[in-house]
């Protein structure tokens, strides 16, 4: 907290805290009148009163009406202001860059899709940067609109060098500088910006949104052109000491295929035996003529047996991975996601199979819900958990109290 900010324990830090409690009361139960938010959070009716004009002052609340409800006269029902602050969630994909704008309850007001055609590091950003201005710009903002900004990448974001790590997939991605090139960029209307692990992401959309609704522990296994995945223990993102828990691309997984050269480290083991261009290779090696893994399973749903071992073997792989973090983690649900990990129907039978031979509880195993739209959903999640801080912080309350 500033010098500016009220202290802790005098009546300026106390009515921050009043206002606090009102806010969080009208964002997690929805609108209410005076009564209901006093018998809610405990305060008095005059000090509620007190802290919604203070709200209301600072755009953070507005009256929707009056309630009629019981006798007497009619109560003004209050609602947290939804267009206070604007998040946007950004998802860098190797074949496609996705961006939302959400106001501060979560609705989307604003959608872009575009394809990476990007080459090179720079251009990836520059890209990103005008693609998020377009967006907010069609949603009939400004920049200054928006308070938060969370960036969904392959690989692991070190804040340190400006590098992210193990993205071999994004060309020059892995460049020295780069995220701070990209932080940069989004911040320059005063956004804060946090670049997160596309996993990650995943996992704390389904969680937020989708197939992990109120699970304490859960994997989300992301595979498509890499392999990723995010975990959350006690419904919290769990990051490991270097940020870069479930980088499952480098488990161990028997030798490399000739193919990939002799001394080759990257893509990691698993990610070379297990993710898209593995399964087109074996289905390829089976005499099928394929020319994306989603042709591999578009075949084996149709009936035909070379493809359908292709995913059985893809399965058994996948078991392997999960295997390994099931002996450690115990996680209650396994959330499968990415271009590959959505066909959880032809997936998860076999998975489980593989899993009941090796572990002694076998998770569930389930598709996600948010299909492509799960690194974005949980942007946006994570966005507004900061948001709704900053939201507060940031239209001058504080001092307002302190001059109270």
């Amino acid at each position: 907290m500033g010098q500016n900010g009220p202290q802790v324990g005098t009546p300026a830090s106390m009515r921050a805290l009043n206002q606090r409690l009102v806010l969080d009361r009208l964002r997690t139960r929805g609108e209410a009148t005076r009564p209901q938010i006093a018998a809610g959070t405990g305060l008095s009716k005059p000090t509620v009163g007190q802290a919604l004009l203070d709200l209301e002052q600072h755009g953070l609340v507005r009256t929707t009406g009056r309630s009629l409800a019981g006798p007497g006269r009619a109560a003004v029902v209050y609602r947290a202001a939804p267009d206070a602050g604007h998040v946007v969630g950004v998802d860098i994909g190797r074949r496609a860059i996705r961006i939302a704008v959400a106001d501060l309850e979560g609705s989307i007001v604003a959608r872009l899709d575009e394809p990476n055609r990007c080459r090179s590091a720079s251009t990836l950003v520059r890209t990103v940067s005008e693609s998020v201005e377009r967006a907010v710009a069609s949603a009939g903002l400004s920049p200054h609109d928006v308070v938060a900004t969370v960036v969904g990448t392959p690989g692991v974001p070190d804040p340190a060098t400006g590098t992210v790590h193990r993205a071999p997939n994004l060309p020059g991605w892995e460049r020295r500088g780069v995220l701070h090139e990209l932080v940069a960029a989004l911040a320059g209307a005063g956004s804060d910006v946090v670049v997160e692990n596309d996993a990650n992401l995943c996992a704390v959309g389904e969680h937020a949104l989708g197939a992990a609704l109120g699970v304490d522990v859960l994997v989300c296994l992301t595979v498509g052109t890499g392999i990723g995945m995010g975990l959350l223990v006690e419904g919290r993102l769990f990051r490991g000491a270097h940020g870069a828990a479930g980088e499952i691309a480098d488990l161990p997984f028997g030798p490399l295929p000739s193919s990939a050269g002799a001394g080759a480290r990257r893509p990691g083991p698993v990610e070379t035996a297990a993710a898209g261009q593995a399964v087109v290779d074996a289905a390829r090696a089976a005499g099928l003529t394929v020319r994306s893994a989603k042709d591999v399973f578009r075949l084996a749903r149709g009936g035909d047996a070379r493809a359908s071992r292709v995913v059985a073997e893809e399965a058994e792989k996948l078991a392997y991975v999960v295997a390994a973090v099931t002996a450690v983690l115990d996680p209650r649900l396994i959330v499968l996601g990415g271009g590959i990990g959505g066909n959880a129907d032809l997936l998860a039978a076999p998975m489980r199979r593989a899993l009941a031979a090796t572990v002694p509880v076998v998770p569930e195993i389930v598709a996600g819900q948010l299909g492509e739209d799960a690194v974005l959903a949980g942007a946006i999640a994570t966005a507004l958990g900061t948001a709704r801080e900053l939201v507060f912080d940031r239209r001058g309350l504080r001092r307002a109290a302190g001059e109270g």
